[in-house]
């Protein structure tokens, strides 16, 4: 993996005449994100960075411990500051948390954040619950279907506002990332 220090390289690609010098993924727990991310990266020569992770290990504990600890209102703070401050960095592929998308803040940021491609990492609910089997303890919210199943069809549109929605419930992470690259080399 390339350092944290590395800048895009000289021939960023364009998406609508526009270079884009970032790349952010969105979508659901289980779409793929954490996995996609460093492969985009290492394919286009950038740095790859999970928000959760750098909120951690400022925060120096975990997401579940901020929750409990000082609630969402303060970690969604924190969450947007992280996100507002990465956004503003070149040669990224950013991947957010599942809930990011929900403030209008962060949403309108990374819709309208110069050089910023938003990418919706499409996965099916039952998708999602299959992927992230015996992690209840680390995702507490997936022992709770029926809220987990309210969650996602509130999100669903948000993240389909992004740039770029792309499904990839039968798709590998490799062929994920080529979607990806695809949707850059044809905008």
């Amino acid at each position: 993996m390339k350092s944290e220090r590395q800048t895009a390289s000289s021939e960023a690609p364009q998406r609508h005449g526009i270079d884009v010098s970032r790349i952010v993924l969105t979508g659901f727990m289980g779409s793929g994100k954490t996995t996609v991310g460093p492969i985009v990266a290492a394919r286009m020569g950038w740095n790859f960075v999970d928000v959760d992770d750098v909120i951690e290990a400022e925060a120096g504990c975990t997401i579940a411990e901020i929750f409990a600890r000082q609630g969402e209102v303060f970690f969604r703070d924190a969450e947007h500051a992280t996100i507002a401050r990465l956004v503003a960095r070149a040669g990224l592929v950013l991947a957010l948390g599942g809930g990011a998308i929900e403030r209008a803040e962060t949403r309108d940021l990374l819709l309208t954040a110069p050089g910023t491609l938003l990418v919706h990492l499409e996965v099916a609910l039952a998708t999602t619950i299959k992927r992230c089997k015996g992690t209840e303890q680390t995702r507490p919210v997936l022992a709770d279907e029926a809220n987990l199943a309210k969650r996602y069809e509130r999100r669903l549109p948000l993240y389909r506002a992004a740039h770029a929605s792309i499904p990839v419930d039968a798709l590998t992470p490799d062929e994920v990332a080529e979607a990806i690259l695809e949707f850059l080399k044809t905008s």
